[in-house]
């Protein structure tokens, strides 16, 4: 349920932005519609609490496959949360610009924290999130059989495109959110999107490895002592 949330906190919460973003010298001359950006402001925080639970819960559970992997995938989360925060700060911070006497050095101090914004969703969902939910979850998912194997095949393909789209990116080669990483964007987020749903619907597969040496242990524990004659 909290990869859900993170589907029904983001997408919102990009859109929200688009007075911002599209346009930040010309939010602070304007009006605006503070109300709009804070409450979107407010949805990228609910999207951190989701992606930090979705690292802590299923912890416990993943380490049992390999402790060293669950520990850099929770790594891996709180990098990317540490981006999308960077960005919340950015965003508000036009915000309060917009607020004051707008003049010239405000708007170009504006469309710094705009280009701020955008690097900060490129390098956390853009570049990070290709190596914790894509390699790294994908590959403790796989490897453990906790959901289906071709789920899972999602991430660790998934995952490489990020990377490399989001590299390009960072080098000019790929224009950001141009088709090229918008198609390399599509397995991931199918990824992510399958393993809410299945999880929530039908929760980890029982005959998963590693569930089952849970099983055994409990049966053990289970069967009554037997005391000599």
């Amino acid at each position: 349920m909290l990869y859900l949330i993170t589907f029904i906190t983001s997408i919102p919460a990009l859109l929200l932005y688009q007075p911002v973003l599209d346009d930040p010298v010309g939010y602070i001359a304007s009006a605006g519609q503070n109300n709009q950006i804070v409450f979107g402001a407010f949805l990228e925080l609910l999207l951190i609490i989701a992606n930090i639970g979705t690292a802590v819960v299923i912890f416990p559970v993943v380490k049992r496959q390999s402790e060293e992997l669950a520990l850099g995938y929770v790594t891996a989360r709180l990098f990317e949360c540490t981006f999308i925060l960077v960005g919340i700060v950015a965003v508000l911070g036009i915000v309060t610009l917009q607020e004051e006497v707008a003049s010239a050095a405000e708007g170009s101090v504006a469309y710094t924290l705009a280009a701020i914004k955008d690097w900060t969703f490129w390098l956390g969902p853009g570049w990070v999130v290709g190596w914790g939910n894509g390699l790294i979850l994908g590959y403790l998912m796989y490897s453990s059989g906790l959901v289906p194997r071709k789920m899972a095949m999602l991430g660790l393909v998934g995952g490489p495109l990020i990377i490399v789209s989001g590299t390009l990116v960072m080098f000019g080669i790929a224009d950001p959110g141009g088709p090229l990483q918008g198609i390399a964007t599509i397995p991931e987020a199918l990824w992510e999107l399958s393993l809410g749903i299945y999880c929530t619907v039908k929760g980890f597969r029982p005959e998963s490895p590693i569930l089952q040496a849970d099983a055994r242990e409990d049966r053990v524990k289970a069967r009554p002592a037997v005391t000599p004659a």
